[in-house]
């Protein structure tokens, strides 16, 4: 008679998985629900909202927004992932351009122009027709498009998968095999990422700006589990998590930290100054003070930082430093 019940219960419980999904579609044609329903929402860093207070200040006092293009920002860590696929994001430019979006800057395509080209070529060709035109085709004019003041390269540089590891286990019962027993576990692992940026002058090609940044990520894991026999039942409980800070989100904090230090140059101004927000770096200093023919740039309009201090942002030696993007250090 048990082994019937089991059987039963056997039975019943693949018949409720199976009823999960069914070989005939429904009357709105789909087979089965799709799994979640979590509303689109922004993706901000901590740096978002500097990098739009940065824009308004600048308009509100008059401050010309320079015309920036974004070029190629590889990935240079070479790095794949073991499910296949790099494991650093392929799409750094495409952030950078966002980040110079909240900043303000006017924005010239540069990256992908095949489209604009493609037009030109049919342009050429009398093939593109334009009501706006007497002949009802696309004219050509010189200087009919922009060019940039600066434009932003450079790629990622480190991803260094295990900086530090630590972890406790802890295992506690009684000497006789019955007794209950239970285990703890506790992992914690940093890793980071790291680019460098470069503004160049678009009229010159001198490298008017370097940005060197990194960003520390931090994993967490942690398990417990109680062991124990009550008669004859066995009872095996277990439960744990784990979490990491998302590496691509990482990237995308370091790019708008570096895109807020250069547009901060480009308009003249210290965003920590008319934005007041909560930056682990410190203040940076708008004033310039490097000297001319430097990697660094020169120290005419527009205004850069020399970033050559190894003290800076190191959360024992610089006393600018408060807090960090991911809790406050202890």
């Amino acid at each position: 008679m048990t082994r019937i019940k089991s059987l039963f219960v056997a039975a019943v419980s693949a018949f409720a998985v199976s009823a999960c999904a069914t070989s005939s579609s429904g009357s709105d044609g789909l087979y089965a629900t799709p799994t979640g329903g979590a509303p689109v929402t922004v993706n901000p860093t901590p740096y978002s909202q500097a990098l739009v207070c940065l824009s308004g200040y600048a308009r509100q006092h008059g401050r010309a927004a320079p015309r920036v293009a974004v070029g190629r920002i590889a990935d240079y860590t070479g790095q794949l992932a073991p499910e296949g696929g790099t494991r650093v994001t392929q799409g750094a430019a495409l952030m950078a351009m966002s980040a110079f979006s909240k900043a303000g800057a006017r924005l010239v395509e540069r990256f992908d122009t095949s489209v604009a080209e493609l037009e030109l070529r049919y342009a050429n060709s009398q093939l593109l027709g334009d009501e706006a035109e007497e002949q009802g085709f696309r004219q050509i004019y010189a200087g009919a498009m922009p060019g940039s003041d600066y434009f932003l390269i450079g790629g990622i540089t480190e991803l260094n998968a295990n900086i530090r590891s630590n972890g406790q286990d802890l295992f506690a019962g009684d000497r006789i095999d019955s007794s209950p027993a239970g285990v703890f576990s506790r992992r914690a692992y940093v890793m980071n990422v790291a680019l460098d940026l470069r503004l160049v002058d678009s009229r010159t090609l001198e490298v008017v700006d370097v940005v060197s940044y990194q960003k520390q990520i931090i994993g967490r894991e942690l398990s417990a589990g109680v062991f124990a026999f009550f008669g004859d039942a066995v009872v095996d409980v277990s439960a744990g998590g784990r979490s990491l800070e998302p590496i691509q989100l990482a990237v995308r904090s370091v790019i708008e930290r570096a895109v807020l230090e250069i547009s901060s140059q480009l308009y003249g101004v210290s965003a920590q100054d008319v934005c007041r927000f909560n930056d682990p770096l410190g203040p940076s200093n708008a004033s310039g003070g490097v000297q001319l023919n430097t990697a660094y740039a020169g120290t005419e309009a527009p205004y850069v930082q020399a970033r050559t201090d190894v003290n800076r942002g190191h959360d024992r030696r610089d006393s600018d430093i408060r807090s960090v993007l991911r809790g406050t250090y202890r």
